[in-house]
């Protein structure tokens, strides 16, 4: 069973960062594309970025490029997602599953692999 723990939300102002880790359990991530999604109140959840397990690309929604950078430690069995210059319109839970499909074009409409079953997730409140 696919299973990911995510952590280091918390609340931060605007302009500052937060790194997320996230730990998969019950199976070796090498081998798959890995995305952080993320659910505001009332929304759907959204793709955020993924990275690719072949050659190592990543792909961000506009919305973050430039911000937010993804990377993965496969020894550590691990994906991160470090947010700089965060904005309040990045408040929201964020996740990370595998990812079943990714259109460059349009990352918000990354579907998860099995979106039936999400973590507990990683609040993050940006605010002053």
């Amino acid at each position: 069973q696919l299973q990911f723990v995510e952590s280091g939300g918390g609340w931060v102002q605007p302009g500052g960062s937060l790194r997320l880790s996230c730990v998969a359990s019950g199976f070796t991530l090498d081998y798959y594309i890995i995305g952080w999604f993320r659910q505001a109140p009332g929304k759907e959840h959204e793709g955020v970025a993924c990275i690719h397990s072949a050659d190592g690309r990543r792909v961000y929604a506009d919305s973050v490029k430039g911000r937010f950078t993804i990377s993965r430690d496969n020894g550590k069995n691990t994906v991160y997602l470090q947010m700089n210059s965060l904005k309040p319109d990045d408040t929201a839970v964020y996740y990370c599953a595998v990812v079943d499909t990714v259109d460059p074009h349009n990352v918000p409409a990354m579907r998860a692999l099995s979106p039936e079953s999400w973590g507990q997730g990683t609040q993050v409140t940006v605010s002053s």
